[in-house]
């Protein structure tokens, strides 16, 4: 696996090798001749994105032990694409000393800041741009995270009030079983006390019978 991310870094290498040099060509070039250049940039800068895609997807199926250091590499490449896309746009808005008195003469200058302002503009909206983007996300994560947990709560709640409905009926169950025993020991204890009394009667009839008849004798 690491063996395809390797050859996508020489791919790498070789064509931002070509960009690079191809970007400082760009600004003595004009007309068609310049046109075609910026194209052929273009086109090559769009290869190179392409090949960070592939080394992205080739990381991710990396074992973890490994992958921290294949991450760095592609931060850095990551970085120099960013670099390289910078120094494009510059180039496209560029000119040499001598295309530049060709086209605008004594303006030259005030029009290369004019775009130079302008470029540095396009790059801070562009920033705050990913910003505002990264910030939605943020917030878009956050908000599922919160509604996450609130079904959780809820899920958590109705829990507990089945758990309290189930010792409501519990206590309910032990209140009437301790209300059965308790009549249950009381008849228990009726029953014992008649046949204490009924056994005295029974005694106390059998000590009269022996008494009369002995009296009779």
């Amino acid at each position: 696996m690491s063996s395809d991310f390797e050859a996508y870094e020489q791919d790498f290498g070789t064509i931002t090798a070509e960009v690079t040099n191809k970007i400082g060509k760009i600004p003595k070039l004009s007309g068609e001749e310049k046109t075609q250049l910026v194209l052929n940039v273009d086109k090559q800068l769009e290869e190179v994105r392409e090949l960070l895609e592939q080394m992205d997807l080739e990381v991710r199926e990396i074992p973890i032990q490994s992958r921290a250091m294949f991450n760095g590499r592609l931060k850095s490449y990551k970085q120099e694409i960013e670099k390289l896309e910078k120094d494009f746009k510059r180039s496209r808005i560029a000119y040499s000393d001598e295309v530049r008195n060709e086209l605008l003469g004594d303006e030259a200058s005030s029009s290369e800041n004019q775009r130079a302002h302008l470029l540095d503009n396009t790059e801070k909206l562009e920033r705050s741009s990913r910003r505002l983007e990264a910030g939605y996300q943020i917030a878009v994560e956050t908000e599922q995270v919160g509604q996450e947990i609130l079904s959780n709560l809820n899920s958590d709640r109705e829990k507990i009030q089945r758990a309290r409905e189930r010792l409501r009926e519990t206590d309910a169950n032990l209140g009437k079983s301790s209300r059965i025993l308790t009549g249950m020991l009381r008849r228990i204890i009726q029953n014992r006390a008649l046949v204490f009394i009924l056994g005295a009667i029974i005694l106390l009839t059998i000590i009269l019978a022996i008494y009369f008849n002995l009296r009779g004798h």
